[in-house]
């Protein structure tokens, strides 16, 4: 670290670092060893459940042995157990991954066992002889939980996301689909970067339309008028511009396409070496262009200066902006 003074080690405190060293190493490999040799033997004893625990608890990321202890538990365990055992068998599975979320958010091997439990906990206690989904409901609502957990210590953490979006869509109660525009605009307020958020904002829309539940031509005027606000309050901030042309689409609405036109060539009066104003103004008169005006050599010419601006401003991509004034002239 910067600023910390290192104290120079003695030969002997850096022989007895590299013994520690290689005596873990060495547990490390011990017990590699005896887990996959208990797994080619079939071995679905508790012992065998217990020492994957701590294979895991080093490397998390050793996928076979998370298959393993997966088979451990439903040829070995399972069936020596009654449906309140595996429930509670399955909660100590999430809440040990819990733990190891917490240490190491983004391993891909822990949200999968994470599903693997859900997707196997008992329905619930039986009512009057019927299924109560006790059991499944209470797991799956603490699983949202702890999915917008991790989401608030890490709002762009992609696999957070992506699982929460599994979680909603597998409940055995939905929540409204309504609600999540809510949760979105939360996060959304709280860092107009948050990338993920607006992708999960751009699915929502597209299940409420599909479904009927929101009218797109209004929805999409209102969410014209939320994302503005986050590019007037950071136009150099590219998320919010993506979605912004997620929003246009393919622009074959000329006055939306017109409106937005406007708004932005305005944010660039007071912002006037925004790129990604130029950049988003040229793309939608483009656009207009294709879709609605081919001939107009006014558009044509706009376009040709902000490319030039570009260029000025961004020569990195300088022949990219060559390239596309060129396409002006086909």
């Amino acid at each position: 670290m910067h600023n910390v003074k290192r104290h120079k080690q003695t030969p002997e405190a850096l022989a007895e670092k590299r013994q520690r060293e290689k005596s873990k190493i060495d547990e490390y490999l011990a017990l590699t060893d005896d887990v996959l040799s208990r797994k080619k033997k079939q071995d679905w004893s508790n012992d065998a459940f217990e020492l994957t625990q701590r294979l895991l608890q080093i490397n998390p990321e050793f996928y076979t042995v998370w298959n393993y202890r997966r088979n451990i538990l439903l040829n070995g365990i399972f069936p020596q157990s009654t449906p309140e055992q595996i429930n509670n068998l399955l909660s100590n599975e999430l809440s040990m991954t819990t733990t190891a979320l917490k240490a190491n958010p983004k391993v891909y091997w822990i949200w999968n066992h994470r599903r693997w439990c859900l997707e196997n906990v008992p329905d619930g206690p039986e009512r009057n002889e019927v299924p109560s989904m006790e059991w499944r409901q209470a797991n799956w609502d603490k699983e949202l939980f702890v999915a917008e957990k991790m989401l608030d210590a890490d709002a762009r953490n992609f696999h957070a996301w992506n699982y929460r979006r599994y979680v909603l869509a597998n409940m055995p109660t939905r929540r409204p689909e309504t609600s999540e525009l809510a949760y979105t605009s939360r996060k959304i307020g709280a860092n107009f970067s948050n990338f993920s958020a607006w992708h999960q904002r751009s699915k929502t829309l597209v299940g409420l339309w599909e479904s009927g539940q929101l009218d797109p031509i209004q929805s999409r005027d209102d969410e014209f008028e939320f994302v503005s606000n986050a590019l007037y309050t950071d136009p150099e901030d590219q998320s919010a511009w993506i979605y912004h042309r997620w929003l246009i689409g393919s622009g074959e609405n000329k006055a939306q396409l017109e409106r937005e036109i406007q708004l932005i060539f305005e944010l660039l009066q007071e912002q006037p070496d925004s790129k990604w104003c130029m950049e988003s103004l040229v793309h939608y008169k483009r656009l207009l262009l294709q879709n609605h005006a081919q001939d107009s050599q006014t558009l044509k010419q706009e376009c040709r200066e902000l490319l030039s601006r570009l260029a000025d401003l961004d020569p990195v991509r300088y022949f990219r902006y060559q390239d596309l004034k060129r396409d002006l002239d086909q």
